[in-house]
Order: C-alpha cells, then structure tokens, then sequence
C-alpha cells in the first residue's frame, strides 16, 4: 500500500472520551476510570473494564452504575482514580456525590452524567463488555444551549489518546453535518 505502514493490530479508534463510572460498594461508592466507552445504540451504551479491577464484580452484583463525563475542572481527582486501585486505597471521597434516582452515585462536579443499568455482559478473556441501558442523564445548566441541549462546544469533554497516554481537551466546532432529508 503506497503512502501507508502497516502498525500491526493497533486499536486506532482513539482518542476517546474520559469518563469515572461510579458503582456502590455497599453503603459508599468507588470510582473508577474508564475511556473504552461506546454507544450501542440511542438509548444503550457499552463500558470495557477489565476483570481484574476491583469495581468489577461490584458492577457485576449490583448491575448499575453512574457514567460521569470528565471536563479539565475534574481532570486530576479523574486521573488519580484511574492510577489508584481502590485494592489499595478508598476511594469514596474523591468526588462529592449524591444518589440519582436510580440509585446510583453522581459525581456533582460532573457536568454530564448516565445512569445507567447492565443490561447484557459480553466476555473476552481479560474485559467484560457491559452492555448498558441509560436510566437518566443528568446534565449542569452551564453543559446546555438555548435549547436546553448539550452542547459540547461549551462543555468541552476530556478525551484520552491509549498510545501515548495524553489527555486532549475538545471544544472547537469545525463544521455542521447535515440532517438527512436536509437540503
């Protein structure tokens, strides 16, 4: 192939989005990083942990979490919890929370977050894939338009790039795409 190298198998879908799931462990909760994220569908989203992280099994038994998008305001207490295993160290007041209405923790400082709740595991030999039914999204006033629509200009979402291991922020708008049946 002229003009291209070939990397091996390289996963080269990245950068993607920085989020802290959070799961209950009993009465308190643990937070913990995750940027393999992905939509399923509209209203069903997909998390990649691995089998060896502590939070799993919590994910597991209570079959409900919190997805918390991470913007640069949050990024250190994000990045601490994705190097600190809560194997080691607790974990629970890194984030001010409350309980959503589906009992899950919400990160406060969170300008976006999903409740959601497992609703089909996809095993591989050293991940789960948590297939997901989002419950609620909850977002800031400062994270919505005029329209009360997210607006992801504004709320500028950290993403993560794996093979560096660099954090990129977003927020520039390069153009509009066009709606289907739109002229």
């Amino acid at each position: 192939m002229e003009n291209k190298r070939n990397l091996g198998q390289v996963a080269a879908l990245y950068p993607m989005p920085v989020t802290v799931v959070g799961v209950m462990t009993g009465a308190k909760p643990n937070w913990l990083l995750i940027s393999h994220v992905g939509h399923v569908s509209h209203s069903e989203m997909m998390i990649s942990c691995s089998k060896a992280h502590h939070s799993h099994k919590f994910i597991q038994e209570n079959k409900k979490l919190s997805i918390n998008i991470v913007d640069e305001g949050m990024l250190p207490e994000a990045d601490y919890v994705g190097r600190v295993s809560a194997a080691d160290a607790d974990k629970s007041a890194v984030f001010e929370y409350e309980l959503g209405a589906a009992g899950t923790p919400v990160i406060k400082a969170a300008p976006v977050t999903m409740e959601c709740s497992v609703i089909d595991i996809y095993e591989t030999e050293f991940f789960d894939n948590f297939i997901l039914r989002i419950e609620n999204t909850y977002a800031q006033e400062r994270a919505l338009d005029k329209a009360g629509k997210l607006d992801y200009a504004i709320l500028k979402p950290v993403v993560f790039e794996m093979p560096t291991y660099q954090y990129l922020l977003t927020g520039k708008v390069l153009g509009k795409c066009r709606q289907l049946g739109s002229q």
